[in-house]
C-alpha cells in the first residue's frame, strides 16, 4: 500500500495539474456560449413582449375597437333586462354539468362545483345561452358571427367579431376579452365560460386579470398596458395564463378595457429557439428557460419536449414529487407546475447575474448563467444551461489518457505489493480462519495473541469478543430455558412442541372428557371492599390451592381467569374415570374455597358445572395466541354451570347417569336443551 500510494500520488500530481488546466480553459469557453446564448434569448423575448405590448395598444386605440366597446358596453346593459328563452336556465345549467365542468375536472384533476360557476345575471346567461352553451368545443365557438337571436349585441357582434377573431389568431392569442368599466366581460373571441361575468365580483375575481384590470383603468390612459404574470384561469381550463390588458377609448373617454391573453406558443418558440437547440451551441443537454417568483417554470422544458419517457425519472430524482411529473407530462407543459428552486433561479431573482456550476432542476451538474428578466410588470429570471458532463467531453480524452499512464504504473507496482503482502498477511489468515468457525456457531475460540504488534492487539480484541460471545450465548441459552418454562404454563407440553415447530393451526378432539367449569361467587365484592392488589394476591392463593387440587387428582387446568377456572380430566392422559376424578376436582375447589373463608373471614363461593363427552382443544389466536377448549361437553358445562344462581356443583344427566351409585344429587328445576340439571348433595357422597 505504501508503494502504491507514492506511486499514485506522484502521478495524480501531474494528471490534477493538466486536468485543472483544461478544465478551466473549456469552462470558460462553454460559459462564454452560455452567455451568449442567455443575451441573444433574453434581447429576443423582450423584443416579443415589446411587440404584444404595442400590438394591444394599437389595437385597444384605433376605432374599431373603440366603436366595438361602446356598442358592445350599450349591448350588454340592453340585455340586462332581455327576455330570456324558456330553456336558457336548462340548457345553461346543463352545459356547465357536462361539458364545462368535466373538462375542467379532467384538465385540472380537482373536483369542481357547477353551482360556483353558473351565471347569475340575465346578460351572462342571455350570451352564454346563445353564443356558449351550443359548443363543446372552443375552436368552433370562434367561429360564430352571429347567432341570429335579433339582439342588439348580436348585431355588434356579427360586425365586430371578424377583425377581433383575426386579430387572435393571427397574433396567436389564447384568447380576447373586452371590458366595460364595471368590470363586466362585454366580449370574448372565444365565448367562453367568463363571457358576461364580472372580473371584479364574479366567480373568476381576484386573479391577475382583476388586477390588470383594475391598473389599466386607474391610470386613468389610453396608453397604458399592464402586463401580468401567469396564473391558473379556470375559463382557459386551469392553464396557465398571462395577461396584457390595455384601456380602451380616445383622449375624451375610457370606455373599458382589451385583454388579451397572451400566447403561450410564442413564448416557449423564443425559449427553445423553435427547438434548435443545437444550431444555437446547446448540444444535446442545453436549453434556456424562465422562472417565476414561485419558482416554477415560465416557459417549456426541453427535457419534457424531446424525453417525456426520462423526465418523469429525472425530475422524480431530483425531489420533484411524482404527481407534479405525471401532470407535467400528461399535460405537456411546466410552466406554473415545474419546480426550479435551483441557486441559479434563486440569485436571479434577487437581481444578481452571474455563472455557475450547480444542480439543475433534473438533478444533473451543468453550467449555468443567469440574470433578472427586465419586462415591466413580472418579476421573471432567464436561466441558460448546459450539462457538465456534456460541456466538458474533451476532457474525458485527456482523462483517459492520464488514467492509462497511472493504471500501467499502478499495475507494476501491484506485482512487487502482491509479494511483500504474504509477509503481512500470515497472521490475518489464522485469525479469518477464527472467524469463520465463530461465524459457523463454534464458541469459545481464541487466537494466538502473542506478537507485541498491530495484529497482537487484534487477536487479544478478538478473544475478548469471543468470550463476550460466549456469555451472550450462555444468557441467551438461560433465556431460552425460562421461555420454555413459561410456554408450558400456558399450553401443555405437546401442544408447545407443535407450536415451536411452526404449525399455525393447532387443534384436537377429544372423544371422552370431563369438563369442569366453575366461577367464584362474590367476588366483585370481596374486589370493591379490598386493595386492588390486595385482592389479587388472595384470588390468587384461591387458584394456587385449585391447582394443587388438580395436579393431585390428575385434573388439567385449561385456563383461568379473575373469578373463573376452566378444567378437564382424560384430555391429555385419557382416563376411564376421568368422570369421578372430575367431580372429586370439583367437591375439593369448594372446600378449597372453604378453607379460605374460615382464614380470611370472607364468605366466597363457588359455583360448578361438570359435563363429559367430546371436546375439541387448539390455539386461538395469532399474535397472542392462548390454549382453550371448546365443544358440546365445554357448553354443557357451562350452562349447568349457570343453571342456577346458589353455589354448588351441578352436573349434566350424563354426568350423574355414571355416578349416581357412589355420590348422591338431587334433580333441580333447570334443564339444559331439554335434560335435567342435577345438584351434588354433601349429605348423600359416597359410603
Amino acid at each position: 500500500m505504501m508503494l502504491l500510494a507514492v506511486s499514485i500520488l506522484s502521478t495524480l500530481v501531474i494528471g490534477a495539474i493538466g486536468l485543472a488546466s483544461g478544465r478551466d480553459s473549456l469552462e470558460k469557453a462553454a460559459f462564454d456560449q452560455l452567455v451568449s446564448v442567455r443575451e441573444s434569448r433574453h434581447r429576443e423575448i423582450e423584443r416579443t413582449f415589446d411587440e404584444i405590448r404595442s400590438a394591444v395598444l394599437l389595437d385597444s386605440r384605433n376605432s374599431s375597437t373603440v366603436d366595438a366597446s361602446r356598442r358592445f358596453n350599450a349591448a350588454f346593459a340592453e340585455l340586462q333586462g332581455e327576455t330570456l328563452p324558456p330553456d336558457a336556465d336548462s340548457v345553461v345549467a346543463a352545459y356547465y354539468d357536462d361539458t364545462f365542468i368535466p373538462q375542467l375536472e379532467e384538465r385540472t384533476q380537482k373536483t369542481s362545483d357547477a353551482a360556483a360557476f353558473v351565471p347569475d345575471s340575465n346578460a351572462q346567461r342571455y350570451l352564454q345561452y346563445y353564443y356558449t352553451a351550443p359548443f363543446t368545443d372552443f375552436d368552433e365557438a370562434i367561429k360564430l358571427d352571429d347567432a341570429e337571436d335579433g339582439s342588439a349585441w348580436s348585431e355588434a357582434h356579427a360586425k365586430y367579431h371578424g377583425y377581433f377573431r383575426e386579430m387572435t389568431l393571427q397574433l396567436g392569442y389564447e384568447d380576447a376579452l373586452m371590458l366595460d368599466t364595471k368590470g363586466n366581460v362585454v366580449y370574448s373571441a372565444y365565448s367562453g365560460v367568463d363571457l358576461g361575468t364580472n372580473v371584479l365580483s364574479g366567480p373568476y375575481a381576484g386573479g391577475a386579470l382583476t388586477t390588470a384590470f383594475q391598473n389599466s383603468l386607474r391610470a386613468n390612459v389610453v396608453d397604458a398596458v399592464e402586463l401580468t404574470d401567469f396564473d391558473r384561469y379556470q375559463p382557459s381550463l386551469g392553464t396557465p395564463t398571462a395577461w396584457a390588458v390595455s384601456p380602451i377609448g380616445d383622449a375624451g373617454e375610457i370606455t373599458g378595457a382589451l385583454a388579451v391573453q397572451l400566447p403561450i406558443a410564442t413564448i416557449n418558440d423564443v425559449m427553445t429557439g423553435s427547438e434548435g437547440w443545437k444550431a444555437e451551441g446547446l448540444g444535446n443537454t442545453g436549453e434556456v428557460y424562465l422562472a417565476g417568483p414561485d419558482k416554477t417554470m415560465r416557459s417549456a422544458s426541453r427535457l419534457l419536449i424531446e424525453h417525456p419517457d426520462r423526465f418523469i425519472d429525472q425530475v422524480v430524482s431530483a425531489g420533484v414529487s411524482p404527481q407534479i411529473a405525471e401532470r407535467a407530462v400528461a399535460v405537456n407543459g411546466t410552466i406554473l407546475l415545474l419546480p426550479v428552486d435551483t441557486t441559479a433561479v434563486n440569485e436571479a431573482l434577487r437581481g444578481q447575474t452571474g455563472t455557475a456550476i450547480a444542480t439543475g432542476y433534473d438533478g444533473q451538474e451543468a453550467l449555468v448563467a443567469y440574470e433578472p428578466l427586465d419586462i415591466e410588470g413580472v418579476q421573471w429570471a432567464i436561466v441558460a444551461k448546459i450539462d457538465s458532463a456534456e460541456a466538458f467531453q474533451p476532457v474525458s480524452d485527456f482523462t483517459r489518457n492520464v488514467l492509462l499512464s497511472i493504471a500501467g504504473i499502478v499495475l507494476a507496482v501491484c506485482l512487487l505489493s502482491l509479494l511483500l503482502a504474504q509477509v503481512f498477511t500470515r497472521p490475518v489468515r489464522g485469525l479469518v480462519g477464527a472467524v469463520r468457525r465463530v461465524a459457523a456457531g463454534e464458541t469459545g475460540i481464541e487466537v494466538d495473541a502473542s506478537s507485541r504488534d498491530e495484529f497482537g492487539d487484534l487477536g487479544a480484541a478478538f478473544n475478548d469478543m469471543s468470550r463476550n460471545l460466549q456469555l451472550k450465548a450462555d444468557l441467551i441459552e438461560a433465556q431460552r430455558m425460562e421461555n420454555e418454562k413459561l410456554l408450558h404454563t400456558l399450553m401443555p407440553e405437546n401442544v408447545a412442541r407443535r407450536y415451536r415447530e411452526g404449525e399455525e393451526t393447532i387443534a384436537e378432539d377429544h372423544q371422552d372428557v370431563s369438563v369442569v367449569f366453575a366461577d367464584l361467587v362474590g367476588t366483585d365484592a370481596y374486589f370493591a371492599s379490598h386493595d386492588s392488589a390486595e385482592a389479587l394476591a388472595a384470588v390468587n392463593g384461591l387458584v394456587l390451592g385449585f391447582d394443587a387440587a388438580a395436579a393431585k387428582l390428575g385434573i388439567e387446568r385449561v385456563r383461568t381467569l379473575r373469578d373463573g377456572y376452566l378444567a378437564s380430566c382424560g384430555l391429555l392422559v385419557p382416563r376411564v374415570d376421568n368422570v369421578r376424578r372430575a367431580l372429586d376436582f370439583a367437591i375439593e375447589m369448594r372446600q378449597v374455597v372453604q378453607r379460605f373463608n374460615s382464614a380470611n373471614g370472607t364468605s366466597l363461593d363457588v359455583r360448578i358445572g361438570v359435563d363429559a363427552g367430546t371436546v375439541t382443544s387448539g390455539l386461538v389466536g395469532r399474535e397472542n395466541v392462548a390454549y382453550d377448549m371448546w365443544g358440546d361437553a365445554v357448553n354443557i358445562a357451562n350452562a349447568v354451570r349457570g343453571a342456577s344462581a346458589s353455589p354448588g356443583i351441578y352436573v349434566s344427566d350424563r354426568v350423574q347417569s355414571r355416578l349416581r351409585d357412589a355420590y348422591g344429587f338431587e334433580q333441580t328445576d333447570s334443564d339444559v336443551d331439554g335434560t335435567a340439571v342435577w345438584r351434588w348433595v354433601a349429605e348423600e357422597s359416597r359410603a
